[in-house]
């Protein structure tokens, strides 16, 4: 019984990356409004309750009314990171070529996957809280990850973007079409870094160092979001099992 259900769990772990990966890469408008609202009602709380620590760190007397400073300023802060995640999730499944877009999203759910394993390592060995500690901590290297995933996807030269740009591209482009542009124009970016850097360390370091430095790694947000909401779904479920 006990396999059965910790089979059940991964079949539901699955299902949920999946079905995420899947609104990302068929709804892409829908999938970046719902991330901002999530990002939104997630990240209220949560800020809020890491400013309540960490002020007694930065001032030896809490500033007067202290306590509405706190809720404004982790307001402040949970919009911030709302819109950001909600733009940077358009902007990562939104586009024209299909075939590009289902790569990212292969790239998306294996990611996440692995973010989710490492919340739920975390929870089995640490005792660690995953919605707190995978929200502020887990952002950057699933970033990278991701990341280091779109370096395999073809990007093409400046002459051939700036031909696109000249020839293929509308006066007035769609949402669609601009975020095509966009990704090709930060691909062929992030290639160009990648080959300076080539010029002064080994070719698979600089490929490494690329992806750090790549606005790829914004999407970690999303990532994070996501892999701790997933991880903290199953361990509920477990836990009244």
């Amino acid at each position: 019984m006990h396999i059965l259900f910790n089979g059940l769990m991964m079949v539901l772990e699955l299902a949920a990356i999946a079905g995420i990966a899947w609104i990302g890469f068929t709804e892409p408008l829908l999938f970046a409004g719902g991330t901002a609202l999530i990002a939104l009602a997630v990240g209220a709380s949560l800020e809020v309750a890491r400013l309540n620590y960490e002020f007694p760190f930065y001032f030896d007397r809490l500033p007067g009314r202290s306590r509405y400073l706190i809720i404004a300023v982790g307001a402040l802060e949970a919009i911030t990171k709302a819109v950001l995640a909600g733009v940077v999730g358009l902007l990562t499944f939104l586009g024209t070529d299909q075939d590009r877009l289902m790569w990212v999203a292969v790239i998306f759910a294996v990611t996440l996957f692995l973010g989710v394993q490492a919340v739920r390592f975390l929870i089995e060995r640490l005792k660690a809280k995953p919605l707190r500690w995978g929200y502020f901590r887990l952002a950057a290297p699933l970033g990278l990850l991701f990341s280091a995933g779109l370096t395999f996807l073809p990007a093409p030269g400046i002459t051939e973007l700036a031909k696109r740009a000249t020839f293929d591209l509308p006066a007035r482009p769609t949402m669609e079409q601009g975020s095509e542009f966009l990704f090709l124009l930060k691909q062929s970016f992030d290639e160009i870094v990648v080959r300076m850097l080539s010029w002064i360390f080994d070719p698979s370091l600089a490929q490494a160092i690329g992806a750090v430095v790549s606005v790829n790694m914004l999407t970690g947000f999303v990532l994070a979001l996501y892999a701790v909401l997933i991880a903290e779904g199953i361990r509920r479920l477990e836990t009244r099992a």
